[in-house]
């Protein structure tokens, strides 16, 4: 659902080398998150240099690791990168029909499960030096996909089966990046597709790509995505600013009417999403400093370095975050 939260019960607490059911040598490298559905693995990622580039699509069994198909969507020549990022950071989203996988200049590619080349669009070149990171999401008919870019910047929605634009938002121009993958919420009997980013975050609907209303962020970036709970959003800004929690519903420029509370966050990068785990918002820096902020008013109420670098995103399960 894109909130980092799952109902999985009884999951372990502690894994040992005796806890590896299969290891699978992967033909690609990479930064994609896997997905799964049934007994399907898909994940993205790349062969060759950045002269000579192969952006592939890969399926693995789930029950032992075996390569079930390995598709080339786009050749070219690779981009300018971050060195933290990747060619093939953002992460496929499925129907169970439908594979969809984004590759910022590579273009926007939907395979069948099977592994049957579908439709393939071009997006433009994502002009910058860091790459994209923001995952397509699927809603009812649509794909929808942040292209926040150096260049000219858009939300873009086509339809899943046909690749064709349904439509397309203009966004503020010239952030640093799209990294950032937009959530679609429930709020007050309407759908709300949020998405943060260089400037704040922004509200559009769905169906039309109509903005509803924008809360200005606090220092920029954008990178984790929104987490929703308690008829608010809880928003990190990328760097560091105050941590922010909106109340949606509104219209045009809420910053001032909306924004529940904000606290100071001091510190360095925030790559990770934040997550919600009862009252309790829980943001895991890059440096590996875990915070917990009281979700209805703001306060911090603790910290604890948890060691290492962080940049990938806590998920929750049974009141545990891993």
């Amino acid at each position: 659902r894109g909130t980092g939260q799952s109902d999985a019960t009884n999951l372990p607490k502690q894994l040992s080398a005796d806890s590896t059911a299969w290891v699978s040598e992967l033909p690609i490298r990479g930064h994609s998150s896997p997905i799964v559905w049934g007994n399907r693995v898909f994940l993205t990622g790349t062969t060759g240099n950045a002269d000579s580039l192969e952006r592939r699509i890969v399926c693995v069994n789930r029950e032992n690791g075996d390569v079930l198909w390995n598709q080339v969507a786009a050749t070219g020549r690779g981009e300018s990168l971050h060195k933290m990022n990747s060619w093939a950071t953002p992460s496929c989203t499925t129907d169970g029909e439908h594979v969809v996988a984004f590759f910022g200049g590579g273009g926007l590619h939907c395979f069948s499960v099977d592994g049957k080349p579908l439709w393939s669009r071009e997006l433009g070149e994502f002009p910058g030096s860091w790459g994209v990171g923001a995952s397509p999401i699927l809603y009812g008919q649509l794909v929808i996909q942040n292209c926040d870019s150096e260049g000219d910047s858009f939300l873009l929605a086509v339809d899943k089966t046909t690749g064709k634009d349904v439509w397309r938002t203009p966004r503020q121009s010239k952030p640093k990046g799209g990294w950032s993958t937009p959530v679609v919420i429930d709020a007050a009997g309407r759908s709300e597709l949020v998405l943060n980013g260089e400037f704040g975050v922004v509200s559009y609907d769905p169906e039309t790509g109509k903005e509803l209303w924008n809360c200005k962020s606090f220092n920029g970036r954008g990178t984790p995505a929104p987490v929703w709970g308690h008829g608010m959003l809880y928003v990190v800004n990328g760097k560091s600013g105050d941590v922010y929690a909106v109340k949606p519903s509104g219209e045009g420029d809420v910053t001032g009417s909306r924004m529940a509370w904000h606290t100071p966050r001091r510190g360095g990068r925030d790559l990770p999403s934040p997550v919600l785990v009862g009252n309790v918002m829980v943001v895991i820096g890059m440096s590996g400093i875990a915070t917990g902020y009281d979700a209805l008013g703001g306060d911090e109420l603790w910290k604890e370095r948890l060691g290492g670098n962080f940049s990938g995103s806590p998920v929750a399960a049974d009141g545990l975050i891993y």
